[in-house]
Order: C-alpha cells, then sequence, then structure tokens
C-alpha cells in the first residue's frame, strides 16, 4: 500500500436488539373505559335535574339544530322560557302565558298613572300597548300640548312626573328598553346646523335620564335613538303634531 491509497476500516459487531412492540389495542379499551364513565356521569347529573332541564337536554339531542336556532333563552317575563322544552306544543302556551303577563303589566301601568295629578290632562296622549316586539309605551303630542317645549328638548313638569312613576314599573319588569323620539316632518329653523335629527335624539335622552333616575339601570337600557321625521306615526298627515312623540319600549 502506498501512502497516498485511502483506508477502509469496516467495523463489524452485534446489533442491539430493540424492546418488543406491544401493540395499541390497550389504549383502545382504555377509550371505551373513559367514555362509559362520562356517559355514566353524564346520567347521574341529568337524574339530579328539574324536569325541565332534562327536558331541555332531551330536545338538544332530538334536534341540536333547532334547538340553537331557538336560543333556549328567557320569554317575554321572568317564568317564561322560549326554546327550553323544544316541543312546539308547549310553546304556544308560553307564548299566550308571555302575552297574558305583559297585557297585566300594561293594566298595571294604567292604574298607576291615573293617580298623577295632571293625568286628566293627559291621558288622551299615552298609548300603552302589547305590540309584537314587547310592551309599548307612546308620549303623543296634540295640537295644543306637547311633552317638551315648543322646539326644545326641555321636559314639562308633567312628562317628568309622567316618566318617573313610568320608570320602576319597567324596571321590575327587568327586560330590555328601548326609548326613541321622533318629530313631524316641519323642519326645524336653526342657524348652527341644527335639525330634527338632533331634536328627537335629545328629547329621547332626555327621557332617558329621568327613567334612570326612576329606578332604569344602564343594563337594561338597550338603545336611545332619533328618528327625526322617518317614521312617521301618520304617513298620510306628516305635519300632523302626533307624529312628535317619544316611543319607549320594553322589549320580549
Amino acid at each position: 500500500m502506498t501512502k497516498g491509497d485511502n483506508v477502509v476500516i469496516v467495523k463489524r459487531g452485534s446489533h442491539k436488539r430493540h424492546a418488543a412492540h406491544h401493540g395499541g389495542a390497550w389504549k383502545v379499551a382504555y377509550a371505551d373505559f373513559v367514555t362509559a364513565m362520562m356517559a355514566f356521569f353524564l346520567v347521574m347529573w341529568i337524574v339530579g335535574q328539574s324536569q325541565d332541564m332534562r327536558k331541555s337536554v332531551a330536545s338538544y339531542f332530538r334536534d341540536p339544530v333547532a334547538f340553537q336556532a331557538s336560543g333556549g333563552g328567557r320569554g317575554v317575563l321572568p317564568g317564561a322560557r322560549s326554546g327550553a322544552t323544544g316541543d312546539a306544543q308547549e310553546a304556544a302556551p308560553d307564548v299566550e302565558r308571555a302575552n297574558r303577563m305583559l297585557e297585566q303589566a300594561a293594566q298595571h301601568l294604567r292604574d298607576k298613572l291615573s293617580g298623577i295629578p295632571e293625568f286628566d290632562k293627559i291621558k288622551d296622549r299615552i298609548e300603552i300597548k302589547v305590540t309584537p316586539e314587547g310592551l309599548q309605551i307612546e308620549l303623543i303630542d296634540s295640537a295644543k300640548e306637547g311633552f317638551f317645549d315648543t322646539g326644545s328638548a326641555r321636559l314639562k313638569p308633567e312628562t317628568v312626573d309622567l316618566l318617573t312613576t313610568i320608570a320602576p314599573e319597567l324596571a321590575n319588569l327587568e327586560h330590555p328598553v328601548v326609548v326613541d323620539g321622533h318629530t313631524d316632518t316641519a323642519q326645524y329653523a336653526s342657524t348652527n346646523g341644527y335639525t330634527n335629527w338632533e331634536l328627537s335624539a335629545d328629547r329621547a335622552n332626555a327621557a332617558r335620564r329621568v327613567l334612570q333616575v326612576g329606578g332604569i339601570t344602564a343594563k337594561q337600557l338597550e338603545a336611545v335613538r332619533g328618528y327625526a321625521d322617518t317614521k312617521l306615526r301618520l304617513p298620510d298627515k306628516p305635519l300632523d303634531a302626533q307624529n312628535r312623540r317619544i316611543s319607549i319600549l320594553v322589549r320580549r
């Protein structure tokens, strides 16, 4: 071998043997055991729940999509539920019961308002009714009288008394409240850009402040909106005073 030749060294020896493969059958058995235990504890939990809760769980497994679409939430008033049973036969009685409760709340509110000293003067301009959206209260202007000073968001004393009486009744319902302001189509005379939009929003906000002082919480308030003349009460009479109003809605 010459000095420039490459040397190849080959090492020979015994190879280490790997431990035998045990397989994954035990994993399948363990997974089955865990699943069975979860099912067992779920059944035990359901057994300990109320009948309404058991119906709710059953309805979910029958039709999860329908259950989620219904929201499984509360109904119109505390105690009324929607989507909890998943049964169409029970939904109708719930709606009827909720409507009756809203009607009772509306009548109770009318009785409360009748005790206001100025009520006889303003009762024809107060509308309380149950709508598909919920309990709606509207304070409607007339050609001679309004709930605010002319062209202003300043509440009249009788309006403050009215809203102060309404507030605790709505607070007791514990449902979302929306306050809307509306005007007629007569344009607000202003040189600083103040329009019916600002006026309707300012009046709704003025009503909202009194309602909050009276008991409605910030959490209960859903929205305060000014619509100007875009939602007329009398579309065929756009200049009629009845288009100027404050609308308070207690949502279903």
